[in-house]
């Protein structure tokens, strides 16, 4: 699923290159780091995941995440130079990134990141003073996540099928607890499915519900689209939120979604111009 997907993204950017002469930043610096996660996918291989379907059953029936940070399996060894290499990659942008300090990159497989520094990522808790040095929580935690992104695809790619989907729709991920960046409506019956921003698993999810704050008032939500009707910009006037969808029933097969969150950042612009933020 995952590394599949990898191939197929960095197939699509190289046809758009070749047919546009050229691709924005943002794009060369996705296919950077896709090379980078799809290298570690590689080496990581398949995971050893122990629990058993009744661990996982009660825990989804209990809204709990399939995934907690102690059943994530980390080579701290490749994490660590992953991390390097995750930071040397944002450093190459700071158009886009700003400037990334040194430290966190020279330093990181030392004693920066920490199996503390990963679990507070993890479970949303503040990062340790030391890790940041003078670059913003949000660069830091990019890079962390970016990093991370290997592992958790990995574990979800063997999780996944094992939620069940009419019980859980839930705001978060069933499989490692992240909150939804897109989400799209299947070709079948256009149901609604969210798309996680740390692992990629997807899930099914009511269509008139804002995924942030839960509203479900029809006088807080509004949906605005695009002239083909394929893209969707969901909003949400209580939390002032919003979440990029696609059609899949318009949009053809051959959709790639995580790219479609490089693809429709023109539309993060128009949401961000109206006032509508996603979560940190």
């Amino acid at each position: 699923m995952a590394k599949d997907n990898d191939k197929k993204i960095l197939k699509k950017i190289t046809e758009m290159e070749k047919e546009k002469g050229e691709i924005p930043p943002l794009l060369q610096f996705f296919r950077d780091m896709l090379r980078v996660q799809a290298s570690v996918r590689k080496q990581i291989g398949t995971p050893p995941v122990s629990l058993s379907g009744d661990i996982i059953n009660k825990r989804i029936e209990q809204g709990i995440p399939i995934l907690t940070f102690q059943d994530l399996d980390i080579d701290s060894a490749l994490l660590k130079d992953t991390f390097v290499r995750v930071a040397d990659t944002f450093a190459k942008y700071p158009g886009l990134f700003g400037e990334i300090h040194e430290l966190p990159k020279k330093l990181a497989a030392g004693s920066l990141l920490t199996k503390k520094a990963i679990r507070a990522w993890y479970t949303g808790e503040a990062l340790p003073p030391a890790m940041l040095n003078g670059d913003s929580v949000t660069s830091i935690g990019m890079i962390i996540q970016s990093t991370l992104k290997p592992v958790l695809a990995a574990h979800a790619e063997l999780l996944v099928d094992s939620v069940d989907q009419e019980q859980w729709r839930r705001n978060y991920c069933p499989v490692c607890g992240g909150i939804p960046d897109m989400a799209f409506l299947e070709t079948e019956r256009g149901a609604r499915y969210l798309l996680c921003s740390r692992c990629d698993s997807e899930w099914l999810f009511q269509r008139l519900q804002c995924p942030y704050c839960g509203t479900q008032d029809p006088d807080a939500l509004a949906i605005f689209t695009d002239e083909k009707g394929i893209y969707q910009l969901n909003v949400c006037d209580k939390c002032k939120c919003y979440l990029k969808t696609i059609d899949l029933r318009k949009a053809g097969d051959d959709v790639l979604m995580p790219l479609e969150r490089l693809l429709t950042t023109e539309m993060d612009r128009q949401a961000r111009e109206q006032g509508y933020k996603l979560p940190a």
